[in-house]
């Protein structure tokens, strides 16, 4: 479900207006997150450190209202809930776009990922279809084999798209810590450097430490 967003009352309409206007309405930021306790707790349960700070970065962005608004023909509206349309990797070394659905709990969200991913490495191609596009989501991509400190998107300009893209770095050691980049690029129309800082926040207290 999606409610509209009434622009004549909407505290950001000169913002959403202005920026909305740039051939280049996104921007982004890389920070750092401590993942020490959550790559533990992922091992203790079992389950893939990616999915599990999939789940919980997708929780996260689903509590700041900024990461739920898009825009739809020239109008912004919010979604109670978003997903992600995660890019998995292939054997070759290709990869696929996907639809996981958002759960709250853990092991639903696991199940469901996991059972895409089995698809997408038996399938080719990119996957574009209306279920990976749609406007729903936020765009995720794992980057492990890189501690990266930037990050840019390919982007047609000419297409439209609100989506927020959220990335993942490698994992490395701190002395006895684990921390990962986590690249953010938002639409500036639609969120601001507080907005992501929000997220950010949010992200590190449901991956403790």
């Amino acid at each position: 479900m999606k409610q509209l967003i009434d622009l004549a009352t909407w505290p950001r309409r000169e913002h959403f207006e202005f920026f909305s206007s740039f051939e280049e309405p996104f921007f982004g930021l890389v920070a750092e997150v401590d993942c020490t306790h959550a790559q533990a707790e992922a091992k203790r349960l079992g389950v893939s450190f990616f999915l599990y700070y999939l789940h919980h970065a997708l929780q996260a962005a689903n509590q700041v209202e900024a990461f739920r608004y898009r825009i739809e023909a020239g109008q912004v509206y919010c979604y109670d809930h978003v997903h992600a349309s995660a890019t998995i990797g292939r054997p070759d070394h290709t990869f696929s776009f996907s639809f996981i659905k958002q759960h709250a709990d853990l092991a639903e969200f696991v199940a469901g990922a996991e059972a895409e991913i089995a698809a997408v490495r038996q399938a080719s191609g990119l996957g574009l279809s209306e279920r990976t596009g749609r406007p729903d989501v936020i765009h995720c991509s794992a980057i492990p084999w890189v501690r990266f400190t930037g990050l840019t998107h390919a982007r047609s300009f000419g297409h439209p798209d609100s989506c927020p893209k959220i990335s993942f770095g490698q994992v490395y050691h701190d002395g006895a810590a684990r921390r990962m980049a986590v690249a953010v690029n938002v639409h500036h129309g639609l969120a601001d450097g507080y907005h992501v800082s929000q997220f950010l926040d949010l992200f590190q207290q449901r991956l403790g430490g």
